[in-house]
Formats: C-alpha cells, structure tokens, sequence
C-alpha cells in the first residue's frame, strides 16, 4: 500500500493584543514630546500651571508633561499695578498682562511685546454650577469656555472645536492644575488666557 503522507500543521501566528498596540502608540507619542490623541495625528501639548500667578509676583517657568521648560512667566508686584509678561525660556517676551491691585474687573486684556491687544477675557455669565466666559480675538474667532472654571476643570472652544482643556487630575503637585493644547494653536496666548481666568475668578476669595 502506499505510504499516506501527513499534512505538517502550520505554525500559528503570534497575534499582538490591540491593548498593547494601542499602548505603544501613546508611548510614542509621549516620548516624542507631545500627547497624541487616538494614537494618531499631530500631538497635543500639555502643561503644568501655578495658581494665582498674580499673588505672586515671582519669576518661574512653565514646564511640559515631560519637565521641560516651555515658557517664562516674569511677574511683578507693585504698589498699584501687578504685571505678568510670558517670555521664550531664553528671555524673549511674546504676551504680557497688567492689573492695577484691588480693582475687581469683568474683563482683562492681553497684550502682546509691541502692546497691541491679544485677546480680551470677559466673565460673560456666571451660574451656581458652570461658569461661561468669552474671549474676543481682535481678527480672528472669539473663544468661549464650558465647565467649572473655580475649579480648573473647563474646555476653551474657537469656531466649534476644543483648542485647550484645563484640568487638575493630571498633576499631583499642591496649588497646580493642567492645560492641554490641542496641535496648530498658539500655546502661550492660551496659556496667558487661562491665567487670566484663573485670576478673575478667584478675584476677592
């Protein structure tokens, strides 16, 4: 009879978990500086802020999620008028923002080096829960804020999409809260913007 040859099974294929390939991907993108959202696309950057700014009067630097010096915040406190300027780590000023002392306002501009007005943060409307506020941006869309600004978790929003979250939950360090970027927009503006709201919003607490 002849001889019936077997058939040899085939190796099976290693099959690599979506958990892990999607945990690869954040890896990726954390490592190349920034926070990709879907493991796809351009990263967002996220930052670590101090409380009141003003009430300080301190030089510090903003750092990114890694600890890496992003922004210099040159503040000073006067007699009658405080002055926070946002700077490049080496010195150079992008934004500035000037508030006389006990003066309680609705309203704040940020202006950029040459003094032109940036942006104008306004406390539009204030619920028991939520607070609403607008910003204006002299030739561009106006922004607008959705959640619970006191407590630093809130979204900024231009033309119907998220530019900045803001948050607490993503850094441990007392009196901090997180600012995540979303790609494209102009980071230290939105960084300046939510200093602003930060003030205001604790103004005479």
């Amino acid at each position: 009879m002849p001889r019936r040859i077997g058939r040899r099974a085939a190796a099976p294929v290693a099959r690599r978990p979506l958990a892990a390939a999607a945990a690869t991907g954040a890896v990726v993108g954390a490592a190349s500086g920034g926070r990709r959202r879907g493991g796809a696309g351009p990263a967002a950057n996220r930052y670590q802020m101090r409380q009141r700014m003003f009430a300080l009067g301190d030089d510090f630097f903003i750092t990114d999620e890694q600890g890496n010096r992003a922004f210099k915040v040159d503040g000073k406190v006067l007699r009658v008028r405080s002055t926070l300027k946002f700077e490049t780590p080496d010195g150079r000023e992008l934004y500035k923002i000037q508030e006389k002392i006990a003066r309680i306002r609705d309203s704040m501009t940020i202006e950029r080096a040459d003094g032109s007005a940036a942006a104008k943060v306004h406390n539009a409307l204030i619920t028991p829960l939520r607070d609403r506020w607008t910003i204006d941006v002299p030739g561009g869309a106006d922004m607008s804020t959705k959640g619970n600004i006191v407590n630093h978790e809130y979204t900024i929003s231009q033309g119907g999409a998220t530019v900045a979250t803001v948050s607490r939950r993503w850094f441990r360090v007392r009196d901090t809260y997180g600012v995540e970027i979303a790609p494209g927009q102009d980071d230290a503006l939105l960084l300046a913007i939510t200093v602003v709201i930060d003030m205001m919003a604790h103004q005479g607490r």
